[in-house]
C-alpha cells in the first residue's frame, strides 16, 4: 500500500461539530453510505443520516458504546492519489482529503477508545475546504498555507 497519511488520536471528548461527506461515498464492510452526515457533541456522534444507507449507518453506529466516538483523524498528503478509488486504504491517501474514523482508536497515535467498528470516512477539501490549527488556516483548497 501506498504511504501518504498523518494520523492522530483525537481527544476523544472532545469533538464537536458537524461534517457531511457529500463528495465520497463511506464504504465500510462491502456497504456502502452516501451523502452521510453526523453532528459530534461531547465527543459522540448524536445525530446521522445519509441520503443511501442510512440504516446501515445508524445501526453501525449502535454496534457498541464506542462506535459512536471519534478514533481517528488522517490528513492525506499523496499527490499520486488524485482520485477516488472506492478502496479506502488509497482513497484516505489522496492530498487535499482528511478523514475521521469512528471507533476504535489506535493506541500508538494516543487514542484510547475501543470498539469493534473502525470506519474511515474520507472528505474532500480540495474544492473550498479549509483545516485550522489552533484557529490559523494550514490547508485551503487541499493545499498547505504555512
Amino acid at each position: 500500500m501506498p504511504g501518504g497519511e498523518v494520523y492522530f488520536g483525537p481527544v476523544e471528548d472532545a469533538t464537536e461539530g458537524e461534517i457531511t461527506y457529500a463528495e465520497f461515498p463511506a464504504n465500510y464492510l462491502g456497504r456502502e453510505v452516501t451523502g452521510a452526515r453526523l453532528v459530534f457533541s461531547g465527543g459522540r456522534v448524536v445525530e446521522a443520516s445519509a441520503e443511501s444507507g442510512e440504516d446501515f449507518l445508524i445501526a453501525t453506529l449502535d454496534t457498541d458504546e464506542g462506535a459512536r466516538v471519534l478514533g481517528e483523524l488522517g490528513i492525506g498528503c499523496n499527490p499520486g492519489i488524485d482520485r477516488y478509488m472506492k478502496n479506502t486504504l488509497f482513497d484516505e491517501k489522496i492530498a487535499g482529503t482528511v478523514h475521521l474514523a469512528l471507533g476504535n482508536s489506535y493506541t500508538n497515535s494516543g487514542g484510547t477508545n475501543s470498539s469493534a467498528v473502525h470506519w474511515d470516512m474520507v472528505k474532500d477539501l480540495r474544492s473550498g475546504g479549509e483545516l485550522h490549527l489552533d484557529g490559523e488556516v494550514v490547508q485551503r483548497d487541499g493545499a498547505w498555507v504555512f
